[in-house]
């Protein structure tokens, strides 16, 4: 193995050290050298152009996703790469949405207890139509606390028993009960869990009969600054067309603030400290609060379609196998300096993409098995993209290697090893223990884990179908600065607080790191490309191959 990923190593310093004329017609790139290998200075030009103002606003149906869709395909053409979808560069993903009209106009009124309270949009609330209704209103409807809103029989644990949700709207935590409580013996601990999903609550709300639902938000518990949540819920909500106005969707669902919610239970004589204590506790019972709440909503709803991107580099023995790479190149705008980040986020992503596809059309030898590359809309909406993929692949699941998704790779510099979300869970981990081990680096654990980013990005939908994932970024021990500085960047990439992080132009910007990171995965899909064998889950994962996967 050791020999095999020296030769892998050689071939990426070798390339490195080549150039060639790219012939993109974008007039960015057009006189660009780009290496055959992974460079910092190529991840640059890529992110120059995808961060540039046509580009911004990457939501479904835009002219931005118009744009990006050309670049990606552009660039794979330039670098060689086959159309991966029975010869065509796209796989059409359809979709309804529905936008708040005025949301500045959205007031949730709150009736009974102490005197009737009134929150606003984007300062105390934000809401929206997961059915995609065109007017979805509640009126006086009765308010429930259901603690985390788990419905969990492996636990033991169903926060819903006992109470009658119809017409009712229930207010939840963020995360799960291990969480909250920091026991590992409950469910993980502080290890996420797919019950820590707010997606998930809310559709729990709605299989149990509530009529709206309302997340708390907690930064550290859902992994998400109140900026981000207010951005998100402000635009479009996204579904399936054959989900559209079906159960489990709710008409209305939203996110309070902490002190939204602090202030609703003080004004209905409960103390949401202590209810929220008691909520990670065995034998919690649903408390109906002193409240009724009432919003009423006018949306646009329309129907559409958004593309996933899909390159191939054909396996030379076997090409009805694949080792897949994926990102997600949407972005909706985002007008909040504070939240800029998130669209140089997924540019460093799909640049890392095609990084990773110009390394190995450059590879010799070419891969036995099929390698896809993957650029997956609606990531930012719910995974839509890679759910479709799933459910419509181009290689069957069960001759599909494994997903190494590249999501999120942030710009911390050189470190000293390389963070796993959800590490444990496969036998990937060794194969990139492996990798960085040639680079003189370790493989550690994500320190990021609490916020459940296993669960919040594409490799989910890969991994909820039975395929091994990886998902890895920098580690936080940084070779200049150490765990000190590293955590610090990792805070601000992560946009934790509602502070500004540094913008894309920031002279501090380090890709150098994200460089090395895309080499170790380059290695872990080449090893992977040229095996017959088949990772697998780890016993205690929480996924697991079907008996008619490989």
């Amino acid at each position: 193995m050791r020999r095999f990923l020296s030769i892998i190593v050689m071939s990426v310093v070798l390339a490195a050290c080549q150039h060639h004329q790219a012939n993109s017609r974008d007039d960015s790139t057009a006189s660009a050298h780009f290496s055959p290998g992974i460079m910092p200075a190529d991840l640059a030009a890529h992110i120059k152009v995808l961060t540039s103002p046509g580009y911004r606003d990457r939501s479904p149906g835009s002219e931005g996703e118009r744009q990006t869709v050309t670049y990606l395909i552009e660039q794979f053409q330039r670098i060689g790469l086959q159309p991966g979808n029975d010869g065509n560069w796209v796989q059409q993903v359809p979709y309804i949405a529905s936008t708040v009209l005025h949301p500045e106009q959205v007031k949730l009124a709150i009736a009974g207890g102490k005197a009737p309270l009134e929150f606003g949009f984007g300062d105390d609330m934000v809401v929206n139509s997961p059915a995609n209704q065109e007017h979805a209103a509640i009126h006086d409807s009765p308010m429930v606390f259901v603690g985390y809103g788990v419905d969990a029989p492996e636990q033991q644990w169903n926060d819903y028993a006992g109470v009658d949700l119809k017409g009712k709207t229930v207010v939840v935590l963020s995360n799960d009960p291990g969480w909250g409580s920091q026991d590992p013996q409950l469910f993980k601990g502080r290890t996420p869990t797919n019950y820590g999903r707010w997606t998930y609550k809310i559709e729990q709300a709605a299989l149990h009969g509530a009529a709206a639902a309302f997340v708390v938000h907690d930064a550290a518990a859902s992994g998400y600054a109140w900026h981000k949540v207010k951005n998100r819920w402000g635009g479009a909500w996204y579904n399936p067309p054959g989900r559209a106005g079906q159960s489990p969707n709710l008409p209305i669902a939203g996110w309070l603030t902490t002190e939204a919610a602090r202030k609703l239970f003080a004004n209905a004589g409960a103390d949401f400290d202590a209810l929220a204590k008691a909520a990670y506790q065995r034998g919690f019972k649903p408390v109906a609060l002193d409240a009724t709440a009432s919003v009423a909503i006018d949306s646009s709803v329309v129907h559409g379609q958004s593309q996933n991107v899909i390159a191939k580099i054909p396996g030379s023995k076997h090409d009805d196998e694949a080792v897949i790479y994926s990102t997600h190149w949407d972005q909706p705008e985002e007008q909040d300096p504070q939240a800029v980040h998130s669209m140089v986020d997924s540019a460093t992503g799909l640049a890392g993409l095609l990084e990773m596809a110009e390394a190995f059309a450059h590879r010799a030898p070419k891969p036995h098995r099929s390698v896809l590359f993957l650029a997956l809309t609606m990531e930012e909406s719910g995974l839509l993209g890679s759910h479709y993929y799933v459910e419509h692949p181009v290689v069957p699941l069960d001759r599909t290697v494994a997903d190494i998704n590249m999501d999120a790779l942030p710009e911390l510099g050189p470190s000293h090893d390389v963070a796993v979300v959800g590490y444990g869970q496969s036998q990937l981990d060794d194969y990139l223990a492996d990798a960085v081990r040639a680079q003189h680096r370790s493989v550690t654990p994500d320190d990021a884990e609490i916020q459940g980013l296993l669960y919040r990005s594409d490799q989910l939908s890969f991994a909820s179908h039975g395929v091994p994932v990886l998902y890895a970024r920098s580690g936080m021990n940084l070779v200049t600065g150490g765990l000190a500085l590293g955590r610090k960047r990792f805070g601000e990439y992560l946009g934790l607080s509602d502070n500004p992080p540094a913008p894309a132009s920031d002279p501090q910007w380090d890709l150098r790191g994200v460089a090395e990171d895309l080499r170790a995965l380059f290695m872990v899909g080449g090893k992977l490309s040229m095996e017959t064998s088949y990772p697998q889950w780890k016993p205690q994962a929480n996924f697991q191959r079907p008996a008619s996967m490989r």
